[in-house]
């Protein structure tokens, strides 16, 4: 795997890597601590008590509800007695309830959105290709499948894979076809089409690979950022699919979660960063190895405490605490506990 962004760059841009320290938990048990400054985290890996019928696959998508349940989808593993994909634990980590079967081989992004006094889930589902608006439960409000409305598709049926989607102040939403042709396409809140922008390059408004997607309201206006991975970079789009800047020194970003100021993107190239509000990277951290591909393949003996192997997802808590899920084969939750 390229390395694109060095460690003699990394370390020039002030980030100096951290050192993992060990920390400690009410039952003696030695914790690894992570990152620094105002960024230091007490690492728990294998968090949430999940149940002995759900073994996890590939852990995609994480989000929490205002009540401060977590919802993890992943891709259920060959060997699981339960065939659901979307798992859900309490404020302390213990099982809640879980469902969904039917993302059992797609499961991938997750997306969270309160609407009035009611929430409700955003899915995307690369096995069958579709996004699906869901109530808590799993209850199916709508699903959206190939974009035959949009020229870019309809000419030749191009592939077609929603990775994620972002949700606009008006409702609108933007899914990025991630694993398909490199487009993102826009419809209404009813699910009906708008426009098609992006497309594979690497110049001003292409993408490559366009895996997360974000409605970035950090500023005046909301403006749309795309985690172009395999350019290995953050692109921004104004809500009309223009394009505004590039965001550069990431490894391979995934997908994003804002609170306040503060941007997180987790990166499958091992580690997970955070930018300001400038857009400036202020912390990497749990940096893991190089072949993590490889290593993704394993079991979680592994996998070295306090390191990253291949963060796919992530989101803070009210508290600054952080939930990285990760695209291994058997499924991982960590939870990086704020201590600064």
């Amino acid at each position: 795997m390229m390395n694109h962004v060095s460690r003699r760059n990394f370390i020039a841009a002030g980030l100096a890597a951290p050192a993992i320290l060990r920390g400690q938990d009410k039952s003696g048990t030695k914790l690894p601590v992570i990152g620094s400054g105002e960024y230091t985290y007490e690492v728990h890996h294998d968090w949430g008590e999940l149940p002995s019928k759900i073994k996890y696959g590939k852990t995609h998508g994480v989000c929490r509800d205002s009540q401060g349940h977590t919802y993890v989808h992943h891709t259920v593993h060959k060997t699981s007695q339960s065939p659901d994909a979307m798992v859900v634990f309490d404020e302390k980590g213990k099982f809640v309830k879980s469902w969904g079967a039917e993302y059992r081989e797609g499961a991938h992004g997750l997306h969270i959105r309160k609407e009035g006094s009611t929430e409700f889930l955003y899915l995307c589902d690369i096995h069958r290709h579709v996004v699906e608006k869901t109530t808590l439960n799993g209850e199916v409000v709508f699903s959206i499948g190939y974009p035959d409305q949009s020229e870019a598709y309809s000419k030749s049926k191009i592939p077609y894979t929603p990775t994620n989607l972002a949700v606009a102040p008006n409702g609108d939403l933007y899914v990025a076809d991630g694993y398909g042709s490199s487009y993102v396409n826009q419809y209404n809140s009813k699910g009906e089409y708008i426009r098609t922008f992006g497309g594979l390059g690497a110049e001003a408004g292409q993408l490559n690979n366009p895996h997360g997607i974000w409605m970035d309201t950090r500023g005046p206006e909301p403006i749309v950022i795309v985690a172009d991975r395999r350019n290995y970079r953050l692109q921004t789009f104004t809500l009309t699919g223009k394009h505004i800047a590039f965001i550069p020194g990431l490894r391979y970003p995934s997908h994003f979660h804002m609170r306040g100021e503060l941007l997180l993107v987790p990166e499958l190239e091992a580690r997970v960063s955070i930018l300001n509000g400038k857009n400036q990277i202020v912390a990497h951290f749990g940096q893991g190895p190089d072949n993590f591909r490889e290593v993704r393949l394993l079991e979680r003996d592994a996998f070295i405490p306090g390191q990253f192997v291949a963060p796919h997802s992530a989101c803070f808590d009210d508290d600054g605490n952080i939930f990285v899920v990760e695209w291994v084969e058997v499924g991982r939750v960590t939870k990086l506990r704020k201590l600064a």
